[in-house]
């Protein structure tokens, strides 16, 4: 017979591709996956794994017991949510994660809610940026996350996600307020050809969408600074090193010295939340979803 729990920790090393990938994933030691995956190759009666370089890879045995243990524990989790929907109580751990800014904006009223409404319910949070959220739920180590994308360039979902709108988030432009422009009551990104600007990290999906649109209007944009954070880029813009994309989001309080325009052609970036379909009956999915609707709704 083969144990649950060993299936997981296989399924956890295909996913993350190496041992202390898995054991970060699954909150255990990379002594405790090596053990649990040799008790898994004797009960298997075959070799799982074999030396790579200085990690391990699957056999061709292994990656087809990585495929069962994938089936399985979607099985085993469409199991735990039937259950669950059937009692009908918000209860046990879930763990969320959103983007800085939806993190700031959106967490505190959420989550406090689902706190006072749920005692039973454990909440755990962090921020990661849209695709590492996305990955995260497709793996497994998140149950939501809360993501966006853009009017101008949607970030594709893998198959067997749900998702659920939460807002509509207009950006505008911000710009010291000695800027040229900054009297103006909406200006077009053409004007701005000449400007540094402040962006997210490189490879960030916010980042790409920002070079995409300037080039898509013949800009070859001039990058000045890089900031992970909203108020970190308006920081920079206050001290008159550029301009970026301020989404409002998050934004405020606005620092002195910073003025946001709106864009000629509306800026908006889409936020929704994303769980597995196989969690779909979950209450406390349900409930989630619910108390961010609601802070989103708030903000209005």
């Amino acid at each position: 017979m083969l144990n649950l729990e060993r299936l997981r920790t296989l399924d956890a090393l295909a996913r993350h591709g190496s041992v202390s990938g898995a054991a970060a994933g699954l909150h255990i030691t990379t002594s405790a996956v090596s053990q649990q995956l040799a008790k898994l190759e004797r009960e298997a009666g075959q070799r799982l794994l074999a030396k790579n370089g200085r990690g391990v890879r699957l056999t061709d045995a292994g990656r087809l017991l990585a495929e069962h243990a994938a089936r399985i524990l979607s099985q085993v989790e469409l199991a735990q949510a039937d259950l669950e929907a059937q009692r009908g109580q918000v209860a046990g751990e879930l763990r969320l994660s959103a983007f800085p800014t939806a993190a700031r904006g959106l967490f505190p009223t959420a989550l406090a809610a689902l706190r006072a409404e749920h005692d039973a319910l454990r909440i755990r949070s962090c921020e990661l940026e849209p695709e590492r959220g996305v990955s995260g739920v497709v793996r497994g180590d998140l149950d939501l996350a809360v993501v966006l994308d853009w009017y101008n360039k949607p970030m594709p979902l893998p198959d067997g996600l749900v998702k659920a709108p939460l807002l509509d988030d207009p950006a505008d432009v911000a710009m010291p307020v000695g800027h040229p422009l900054a009297g103006r009551g909406e200006v077009d990104l053409a004007e701005f050809a000449e400007d540094e600007w402040i962006t997210w990290g490189e490879g960030e999906f916010c980042h790409e969408w920002l070079m995409f649109t300037l080039r898509s209007k013949g800009i070859e944009p001039i990058i000045g600074h890089r900031a992970a954070e909203t108020h970190t880029q308006l920081g920079l813009v206050a001290a008159g090193l550029g301009v970026c994309i301020a989404p409002l989001l998050g934004r405020h309080p606005m620092p002195e010295g910073v003025l946001t325009v709106p864009l000629r052609q509306r800026v908006r970036r889409h936020v929704y939340v994303v769980w597995r379909a196989d969690a779909d009956r979950r209450p406390s999915i349900r409930a989630a979803v619910q108390a961010l609707r609601t802070a989103a709704e708030g903000l209005g």
